[in-house]
């Protein structure tokens, strides 16, 4: 029992890598449209999702740190730390996640509708590679646009967070962004660019992979669409450990 669950570990691994491989090769016979098509669905269509949900943990984020460093810190400081939580940690995190339940889940199920209704084996037969013209532009597409969410998920919680510090908390505008500005370093930004980048690759990777494995028909297209976001937010979080570790470690 033990040992044909590590098995079929390993050869999930070696299918998700072949996955990669094939849809990579894919790089020089580019459909455009479905590129662009791809990179509509992750920036347009998560455009008010992500800022309603930065805009609202921006708002929390001020409340709380006020009240953590009340006694210790002055309020003066508030902007500095709430920049590098955002920027560094929640930016990144909180967009990733969003769109682990949006996007990830949309992929899986329509790769997963289309490989048990036999869809993605009548391409194979009319000699339409699905990797190239269906996996690429999605991971591709997501990918690209991720890291640019994550920079406006962080312009909208800084923007929100200073809205709430001057109404809850009489924080001027001119000494929040002071502090923000005096404590921000372009590591702590980049460092979330990159996190962006690389969650944008775990999603659509791993959603891709789930929608082509589907099997039990149409209970399968449900059971690979929970999959896919529930592992794609668990690798979301190793790999924020990961990438975190050793660029602030």
């Amino acid at each position: 029992m033990v040992i044909s669950g590590i098995k079929n570990i390993f050869r999930n691994i070696g299918s998700y890598f072949l996955m990669l491989y094939y849809s990579i090769s894919g790089v020089a016979v580019l459909r455009k449209d479905e590129i662009f098509k791809q990179l509509e669905f992750f920036s347009v269509n998560s455009l008010f999702i992500v800022a309603l949900a930065a805009a609202f943990t921006g708002m929390v984020t001020s409340v709380q740190s006020a009240y953590q460093i009340m006694g210790l810190l002055p309020l003066d400081l508030l902007g500095a730390g709430v920049g590098k939580m955002i920027t560094i940690e929640l930016g990144p995190v909180l967009t990733a996640l969003i769109l682990a339940g949006r996007a990830g889940a949309s992929i899986a199920s329509e790769l997963a509708t289309m490989k048990v209704t036999e869809q993605l084996d009548a391409m194979e037969v009319m000699g339409v590679d699905p990797y190239k013209h269906l996996i690429f532009p999605r991971i591709l597409a997501g990918t690209l646009i991720t890291p640019l969410l994550v920079v406006f998920a962080d312009a909208m919680g800084i923007l929100s967070s200073s809205l709430a510090s001057k109404f809850m908390l009489e924080v001027e505008y001119s000494v929040f962004f002071a502090a923000f500005l005096e404590h921000f370093y372009i590591k702590d930004f980049i460092g979330g660019i990159i996190k962006g980048i690389a969650f944008g690759f775990v999603i659509t990777s791993i959603s891709c992979f789930m929608g082509i494995n589907t099997r039990e028909g149409a209970k399968g297209v449900g059971i690979s669409t929970m999959r896919a976001v529930i592992y794609s937010s668990v690798f979301v979080l190793l790999s924020d450990y990961i990438i975190g570790s050793i660029i602030y470690g």
